[in-house]
């Protein structure tokens, strides 16, 4: 059976920051849930499995209560432990596609494809939920990642029926291109997490949808 992403299909994208405080965190998330936040990921590249997995099943729980799936960054085993609706594969991971459909169907698939529609079309006929493009702008999470342009945003668009997150330097001023050009969410972590008021930044990305 094909998974596929619950609630609304459209919207943020947010993702967590690195190395923030267990508690912090959790404040931080719970406060872009109640304010909107269609899907949240947690992204920790710091910070050894056995330390994360009770900090991602309580996020898993918190969002699972919200109605908002909690997809897991670059980590199967961590997503299926956790009881996280889902996981996000990066560069070379599509060979776990397979595997992650036999161990759970239901499992919420996304798949990095940077600027590559050729792996886009790759993951979404091997399952993928949803594909994620990106760098479109300056990122300081990433500041050597590759660019993708908008035109193979809207290609993804016309040729594509799942999905499309657009990622990197993301911000609700440079957004509603993305959104024109084909993109259901739009994913950021500083532009929700750096902020001191996490519902306002929030709601500055869900108008973009209006």
């Amino acid at each position: 059976m094909k998974s596929s992403l619950p609630g609304t299909l459209r919207g943020l994208y947010a993702i967590t920051p690195d190395s923030v405080p267990e508690a912090l965190l959790y404040e931080r998330v719970e406060e872009a849930v109640q304010a909107g936040a269609s899907i949240v990921q947690f992204r920790e590249k710091k910070i050894p499995l056995e330390q994360t997995i009770g900090i991602v099943t309580r996020l898993a729980t918190l969002c699972r209560n919200r109605g908002v799936p909690l997809i897991v960054n670059d980590n199967l085993e961590l997503a299926l432990i956790s009881g996280a609706a889902g996981v996000h594969l990066g560069k070379d991971e599509l060979g776990l596609m397979e595997i992650a459909r036999a161990i759970n169907p239901r499992l919420i698939l996304g798949v990095s494809c940077y600027d590559s529609l050729e792996r886009a079309r790759t993951a979404v006929s091997g399952g993928a939920d949803y594909v994620a493009f990106g760098s479109f702008f300056p990122s300081g999470t990433k500041p050597a990642a590759v660019r993708c342009s908008l035109e193979i945003l809207r290609s993804a668009r016309r040729t594509l029926e799942v999905p499309l997150v657009a990622i990197g330097g993301i911000t609700p001023e440079n957004g509603g291109a993305l959104v024109e050009a084909g993109a259901d969410y739009l994913a950021a972590i500083s532009g929700v997490f750096d902020q001191r008021e996490i519902p306002a930044a929030v709601a500055a990305y869900r108008q973009l949808f209006t």
